[in-house]
């Protein structure tokens, strides 16, 4: 935005020096963040125990996560089953909010389709929780 306005102005400026002189000057765009990793104080956390686990086999270790997409008038949420071994992705959803609903419906999909995993690796969202 500041590139643009310094443009109206015939000052010939670009990208990132405007973006080093705003880092410079302590300056940072205003804009909703997403919340994606909150943790419920009450749910307990578990040690890692996939660190040294040889993964060998489909359906072996599933993994599923969240990330967020931007767009240009806020966010959608994606989920993810991917399998460990084969690194194919098993289903997916996307969301506009960060319910626990389109987690279920990625699960169920992936077990409908290619059965049970031995282990289902999650972080430690609120969602998975």
């Amino acid at each position: 935005m500041l590139l643009a306005l310094l443009g109206q102005e015939n000052l010939t400026v670009g990208r990132k020096h405007v973006s080093a002189l705003m880092k410079h000057m302590g300056l940072e765009a205003l804009y909703r963040k997403p919340r994606i990793t909150r943790r419920l104080p009450t749910h307990q956390v578990y040690p890692y125990l996939l660190r040294d686990l040889a993964m060998t086999r489909a359906n072996q270790t599933w993994t599923i996560d969240i990330i967020y997409i931007l767009l240009a008038k806020g966010f959608v949420y994606l989920v993810a089953v991917v399998d460990w071994s084969t690194r194919r992705v098993l289903a997916w959803r996307l969301s506009i909010t960060m319910d626990v609903l389109f987690c279920l419906e990625a699960i169920e999909e992936a077990v409908g389709l290619y059965g049970a995993p031995d282990i289902l690796n999650t972080d430690h969202g609120s969602q998975f929780s």
